[in-house]
This record gives C-alpha cells, structure tokens and sequence, in this order.
C-alpha cells in the first residue's frame, strides 16, 4: 500500500481539481506498491495501511457516485443530507469552483473508508464548513462502521493538514455524529457550541406514534385522519421518471401557501428549484427520497417532500392548497403518517423521525424529544485567533437573538438596536430551524436560511 505525507487541502502541491500523484481516481483502486506517493498517509499501527486524499474537481466529486453511495450505506450515522445526490447537487447550484475540499480515506486495495466534504470559505480569514450549507440540516462526515475507529485517525491526521491554512467549521452536526470522533481526538485547539434546536419521534408506524399520545390527543388526531381519508384525499408517491415536475408543483404551491407570510424567498429561487430536482431525482432512485402528492377531487392539494436513510427520515418541504384550512383539514396529521410509513418491521431500533429543525407548536403535540444539533470547530496552535473570532461572534449573535426576543415580547421595534449590538462585519442573528411552519411562519419543514455565517 501507498504511504507518505497526507496532501493539504489548502495551499496543497496538487492542482486545483486534481487527484494527488499515485492516489486512485474515484471509482479506481489504490496502487499497490511499496512507493511514496503524494495524497497517502500511513494508517495507525496495529492495522493495514490507509491512505488519505483530497478531491478538488468537479468532475472527482461526480465520478464518487457509487463509492460514496455504498459508504453512505455502511454508515450508521448517516442522515440523508450526507448521500452523493444531495451534497454533489448542492455543489453545482451553490458551490464556488475552485474552492472544494473532500477529504477522502482508503484502506489497501481502495476501498472507500471515510469521507469529510468541505468546501473553502473567507470570513474574511479562510474557514472550512460542509458542503450543503443552510439548506441542509445535519452535516457531518461519512465512517465505515467496521472501520471507524482507524478511518476516523486517518481522517483526522489529513483534516490536521488541512487546517494549516484554514479554520475547520462544522454546524448542525447532530449529537451521535461520526464527526464527534474527530472531535474527540483533535489535538489542536477546539471548541463544541450550540446549533439548531431540532425535534425528533421513534422511527415507527404513525400507529404507533398516536399510541404514545394521551388519550384524548390520540383520539382527536384519529379523527382527523379519518376526516382526511373519507372526503377522499389520495396519496401517490411520484416515481423518478416524474420528479422533476412533480418539484416544480410543489415549490408552486408551497409558494402560494405562504405568500404574505414571511415565505423563505431562498425556497423560490431558481438555483433551490435546481438543486432539489437533481438531487430528489437521483435520490427517489436510490431509495433516499419520496415526493408524495395528495389529491381531492382530481386537484393536488397538497405535495410533500420526505427524505430517507435507514435510522433518520423526515419531511423536509411540503405545500399546500390554502382551500384546505377552509375544511378544517389537518394537514400536518396527513404529513406525518406520510414520512412514518417510511418505518415498519425492519427498522433499526435506533431510528427516529425527525421534524428537522424549529420548535413550531404543532410539533409538541406529538409529545417528540427535543435535540440540539452541535458546533466543532477545530483549528491549528497558529490559528487560534481565528477561532475565537469565530467564538466570540457566535456568543454575539445569541446575544442578539436572546435580545430580538425580548424586545418582540414588549411589542417593540428591535432593529436600531440589533444593528448597534452586532459587531462590525457580521449579520443579524440568522433564523433558527425551517421546519414545517418555519419559525411559525414559513412552512419548509426544515432547509434552513440560505445564507449562513
């Protein structure tokens, strides 16, 4: 096997876009000679040998497909935002050539054993974050379960080169992440904050769901799924072949739900249209995401978008037909025995259904547990400074949000004030948690803002 010097992600020898001399293409093998080669790092002692490489182009990132499908597969930590489908596309719609960064750890013969994708920002010093952005609403890195142990010390030593040049900024990565393990063994300075607020349910049946509620909530949202399904409204869940305009319906209507109501306009760019139909096609087919559409009377009147792993499932955008709150129909009931039916005999016992982040109302009628998501930064002795900064501006936009609260509780206007607590070049405290009616308004179950700091 290939051993030598692990590549930097920053300032590298490698071209941008490159595969490092002597590592495997994507989908190829790793050589098998007792050379050194750029772009491999020795494994830890006691076990056969990895080798670590940095991917940079586009067309690497494409060419991983496969091989990232089937690590995504032996990882029990994924969640569905962490498949090929939903990090490539967002990378075409949202990424900045020049600027990807996907740690990537082999064992002897190439097989695929671990994955960081990161992409390289400025604020202004760099700063390395996941790919997804504040679309997605868990990040984290990709670990064979029978190798975690070695691929997450590999991994680690090759995120050590990378943040030479650059702080490493992980957010909203959920607590049980594989990424916790590079946490834990990071040598240099570190720090874990607060993220999202997410609320999450047993991954199990809606039956089962209803049955965890007291009696009198279980009978009443009984009752509403009866109502539904006697007026006649009928669930078919889009093929792939049909995806693509089954997502243009569905960001229709999701606009025309929420129109004057604070919609996330992010939600109706043309850039999210395209990322959510590349990325919902491929992941239909790959059995990661179903669209669901609900129709009265031949009408669609309601259109949702749930997103599959084996332990983590949740709706992440839905619409619907404003006509519908005139029936009293209870539409939220309809959206969650949709993405439980996701769950049966086979399910991990550790699944769960997630409500993505926010903390609506109607969310706590399902009596879920609450979860909060996790921020690690890791850096370098020598960027140090850089990591308080990025401390020291998260602290301030708490602060800001805690304040933005208090003030909207005494019916005030905070906006004069916000602008004179929040520190030179950065932004107002960011909106918490899309999930289905979005910070009580804006119904994208989940999605985030599309900016993020």
């Amino acid at each position: 096997m290939t051993t030598g010097p692990a590549t930097a992600g920053s300032g590298g020898t490698s071209p941008a876009g490159a595969t490092p001399a002597g590592a495997p293409a994507p989908g190829g093998r790793a050589g098998a000679g007792p050379g050194t080669a750029p772009g491999a790092v020795p494994g830890p002692r006691g076990s056969a040998a990895l080798s670590a490489h940095v991917y940079r182009g586009a067309a690497e990132f494409a060419a991983l497909a496969d091989e990232w499908d089937a690590l995504f597969a032996r990882c029990r930590t994924a969640t569905p935002f962490q498949s090929h489908a939903w990090l490539h596309s967002w990378w075409l719609s949202y990424g900045t050539p020049g600027r990807l960064r996907i740690a990537a750890v082999r064992g002897d013969g190439g097989r695929l054993l671990a994955l960081a994708p990161l992409t390289l920002t400025y604020r202004p010093f760099p700063v390395l974050v996941p790919l997804g952005g504040a679309i997605t609403d868990f990040c984290d890195v990709l670990l064979d379960d029978a190798w975690a142990d070695q691929a997450a010390v590999t991994l680690g030593e090759l995120l050590g080169d990378l943040a030479r040049g650059a702080v490493i900024d992980l957010r909203e990565v959920r607590p049980g992440a594989a990424a916790e393990r590079i946490f834990a063994q990071w040598q240099g300075p570190r720090r874990q904050l607060t993220d999202s607020l997410c609320l999450e349910l047993p991954g199990a049946p809606v039956a089962d769901l209803v049955g965890r509620l007291p009696s009198l909530t279980g009978q009443r949202v009984r009752a509403k799924l009866r109502k539904a399904d006697k007026l006649g409204i009928a669930a078919h869940h889009v093929p792939e072949d049909e995806v693509p305009a089954a997502i243009g319906r569905l960001i229709e209507l999701h606009g025309r739900q929420w129109a004057g109501r604070g919609v996330n306009p992010e939600h109706l760019s043309a850039r999210f249209g395209e990322h959510l139909i590349r990325a919902v096609r491929a992941m239909t087919a790959r059995g990661q995401a179903r669209v669901t559409e609900f129709h009265l009377d031949g009408d669609l009147v309601v259109s949702d978008l749930t997103l599959i792993s084996p332990r983590l499932s949740g709706g992440y955008l839905y619409g619907a037909e404003p006509a519908l709150r005139d029936r009293k129909v209870d539409v939220s009931a309809i959206l969650l025995r949709n993405s439980a039916e996701h769950f049966g005999p086979g399910t991990p016992e550790d699944a769960a259904l997630s409500m993505l982040r926010g903390t609506e109302a109607y969310k706590s009628h399902w009596r879920p547990e609450p979860v909060r998501n996790k921020r690690l930064l890791l850096a370098r002795p020598a960027l140090r400074p850089a990591l308080v900064v990025l401390v020291a501006r998260a602290a301030a936009r708490r602060a800001a949000a805690r304040a933005v609260k208090r003030w909207r509780a005494r019916g005030t206007s905070p906006a004069t004030a916000v602008g004179s607590s929040t520190p030179a070049g950065t932004a107002p405290a960011r909106g918490r948690g899309r999930g289905r009616g979005g910070d009580g308004a804006e119904g994208a179950r989940g999605g985030g803002d599309a900016g993020r700091e």
